[in-house]
């Protein structure tokens, strides 16, 4: 898989209908929100590209608001840092099925298909 994501960009993942969006992103990690709703707030999922998995974070007490864009750019240095890092227990091999570009999201053309 290429890592030319970029904020913005919708990301499918294998089982989900709705597609993520990228809120913020460096060479390794992905930060992921779709809107829940329902409760008024945001499912988030966190892509490591150098094993593969995407999990929540591995806090026992989260302290990052998702819905927050600097909430989720403090998650991104934590990760960087280490200071916080992705569930084991939580987490799924990551699938990408498609992913459609920020500057293609108004066109819903496809630019990636069937990635792994």
């Amino acid at each position: 898989m290429d890592r030319s994501q970029k904020v913005g960009d919708k990301v499918w993942f294998k089982g989900e209908k709705r597609p993520y969006t990228i809120k913020a992103c460096n060479e390794r990690y992905l930060i992921c929100t779709k809107p829940f709703n329902l409760q008024h707030t945001v499912f988030y999922t966190i892509v490591d590209l150098d094993t593969n998995w995407r999990a929540p974070n591995d806090l026992v007490f989260n302290f990052y608001d998702y819905s927050i864009q600097a909430d989720i750019d403090e998650c991104l240095k934590d990760l960087i840092t280490g200071r916080c890092g992705l569930s084991k227990r939580h987490g799924v091999e990551m699938f990408i099925t498609n992913i459609v570009k920020k500057e293609d999201n108004n066109e819903g053309s496809n630019t990636k298909a069937g990635i792994q």
